[in-house]
């Protein structure tokens, strides 16, 4: 893994991380990316808010109710 990544690298870290626990030096090299770049820390937001909506999804599912709106 090296230590220097670009955006795509980034983001396909991102979207792994969300079904494991990376490695610690792709961890690393993560975190060194979002602290240089401007658009992936968004991209990291996104992913976020989609997590949330998705658990808020399934919460709803599971409840039998349906979400408003």
């Amino acid at each position: 893994m090296k230590l220097h990544l670009n955006c795509r690298d980034a983001t396909q870290l991102v979207l792994q991380a969300l079904d494991r626990r990376l490695p610690w030096h792709a961890r690393l090299a993560l975190r060194a990316h979002l602290l240089i770049c401007k658009a992936c820390p968004t991209f990291v937001r996104q992913t976020q808010l989609m997590q949330q909506a998705t658990g808020r999804w399934r919460a709803y599912a599971d409840s039998g109710e349906l979400p408003p709106g």
